[in-house]
Formats: C-alpha cells, structure tokens, sequence
C-alpha cells in the first residue's frame, strides 16, 4: 500500500509542476486559480510522501517520488507544452526510469 501512496505523490508532483507550467504568462484570475492548484497539489505531494516514508525508506522513496515527478512532467511537457521530444530526452527520460526500478529492486 505504500508503494500506491508513493506513486500517487509522485503523480501529484507532476501535477504541481504542471500547474507551474499554466501559470506562466497568466494574469488575474486565471493566474490565482493555477496558482491555488498548484500549492494543493504541493500539499498532498508531500503529505502523501510524508505518510510513504513511515514504513519506506527514505533513501529509497525520496529518489522515487522525484523520479516519478520528473519523468511525469517531462512526458506533460512534450504532450502539453509542446516541448522538443529529441532522442537525447527520451534516452536519459529511459534511463531515469530503469534507476527507479533498480533503487526498488534493491
């Protein structure tokens, strides 16, 4: 069940950097809304992240919670902010993810 709430602050990680993301180049209203999902979103990332490493490591979770977050707001950012997709992106986007499945494995 940890290793679900992990996942899901992970997730939720991604969500707030998206967030950041929508913020730029608003004004007003639009700016305030982004602006109060992005800190919702940053506080259950790390309420859920705080409740994971009561039984995870945090050498472990940590680096996975970043990991999902990075390679979920890479993925939103070539999908939704049409951001380069270049072969070196995708080989170390690969590359973060096999690290995150070897720091579980072990």
């Amino acid at each position: 069940m940890d290793w679900i709430i992990l996942i899901i602050a992970g997730l939720f990680e991604t969500a707030f950097a998206f967030c950041l993301g929508k913020m730029k180049g608003k004004k007003g209203r639009a700016y305030l809304l982004w602006a109060v999902g992005f800190v919702e979103c940053l506080i259950v990332s790390m309420w859920l992240l705080a409740v994971a490493v009561q039984t995870l490591p945090i050498g472990t979770a940590y680096p996975v919670w970043t990991g999902i977050g990075a390679v979920g707001t890479v993925l939103l950012g070539i999908v939704c902010f049409r951001e380069r997709a270049s072969f070196a992106r995708i080989f170390f986007m690969v590359t973060l993810i096999a690290s995150i499945i070897g720091l579980k494995m072990v």
